[in-house]
């Protein structure tokens, strides 16, 4: 049985569903940013137990199937931004219309209209987030820091310009 959850970003977020899920007896095969699939199915007590103690420790269950989409795609460039190590050099349309099984219009028609922002602007706050990291922790130079999200050094330049002046 697959869960969704919501605003779970990291692996503390991962590590406090384990919990939550083995205080409830209940087996997952799949702790993932916003979805964890269970060996078990859930009676309502149990979901209900669980919805509470997901809340206590800041994330919540989802039900609606557009809540869950829109949570996929921002785990999804969140996963890609903040959580992997590698070059980043595939294109986020066809990385989310694979990921998500669904057309990228469709994606992102339904992203902007129920969150009030494009997926391209999610993306870039998300990258400028990582870039502000990478900085303030100083494991990058700024040309790595360029290569690894995937831009110039000159954008990279001019949006490290734009933060330190904000």
């Amino acid at each position: 049985m697959k869960i969704y959850i919501k605003y779970m970003v990291s692996s503390r977020c991962k590590m406090a569903v384990k919990a939550a899920l083995k205080e409830l007896g209940l087996h997952f095969i799949v702790v993932d940013l916003g979805e964890v699939e269970i060996m078990e199915t859930l009676s309502a007590e149990q979901r209900q137990q669980l919805a509470i103690d997901l809340l206590n420790s800041g994330l919540e269950l989802m039900d609606d199937k557009r809540a869950v989409l829109i949570e996929r795609i921002k785990n999804a460039i969140i996963e890609m931004v903040h959580h992997t190590d590698e070059n980043i050099k595939i294109n986020f349309s066809d990385f989310l219309s694979k990921k998500l099984d669904h057309d990228y219009t469709y994606l992102a028609n339904l992203f902007s209209e129920v969150q009030g922002t494009t997926i391209e602007q999610f993306i870039i706050s998300h990258k400028i987030e990582r870039i502000k990291e990478l900085i303030i922790y100083d494991e990058l130079n700024i040309t790595e820091i360029a290569w690894k999200m995937n831009s110039s050094l000159k954008k990279s330049q001019d949006s490290l310009l734009h933060i330190s002046n904000n």
